[in-house]
């Protein structure tokens, strides 16, 4: 059974775009039947360019990519979720909406978070630097992630695991 990953920011433009890439690039090269999603509470409407480019230059396919809301996910249809990552502060002190996992309980959650990388300075090749450091650290926690036995671990161990992922 496919373990779904929501991950969520505020705006779903950037660090929230780079996990869910990462996440899903991973995941197709290992051959883990885990698949990755991204959300915001108040979608910006378009992914950050930066975004892009750094997941391009690291050969992940972002075809099809969109900021979109939260909702998306607390909807009928929506795929049931295992886990729910948030990657910024705010997004973590939201009030998110239920979610459902696949057996009808809530996922596990957990705060990952990362610095904005569109604050960087330095103009564009300060903020392609900060994009790029900030793929390469979420794409290290996704490796980790994978690694974990999913299937047959509880949702306690899972919890404690992403929470042990969180201090590296």
């Amino acid at each position: 059974m496919t373990t779904h990953v929501l991950i969520l920011c505020t705006h779903n433009s950037a660090r929230s775009v780079l996990s869910e890439g990462m996440l899903n690039h991973w995941s197709s090269k290992l051959g883990k039947d885990v698949k990755a999603h991204s959300a915001g509470s108040a979608p910006s409407g378009r992914i950050n360019p930066f975004a892009i480019e750094a997941l391009q230059a690291a050969g992940v396919d972002t075809t099809g990519y969109r900021s979109k809301s939260w909702d998306e996910f607390s909807s009928d249809g929506a795929p049931p979720l295992s886990i729910v990552i948030t990657v910024c502060d705010s997004a973590a002190a939201e009030q998110c909406p239920v979610f459902f996992g696949g057996t009808g309980g809530q996922p596990v959650k957990v705060h990952w978070g990362y610095p904005d990388p569109s604050n960087a300075e330095g103009g564009d090749e300060g903020k392609r630097r900060a994009f790029e450091l900030t793929r390469q650290a979420i794409g290290y926690r996704m490796l980790q992630l994978l690694q974990l036995p999913l299937d047959t671990m509880s949702q306690t161990e899972v919890q404690q695991a992403l929470v042990d992922i969180s201090k590296n």
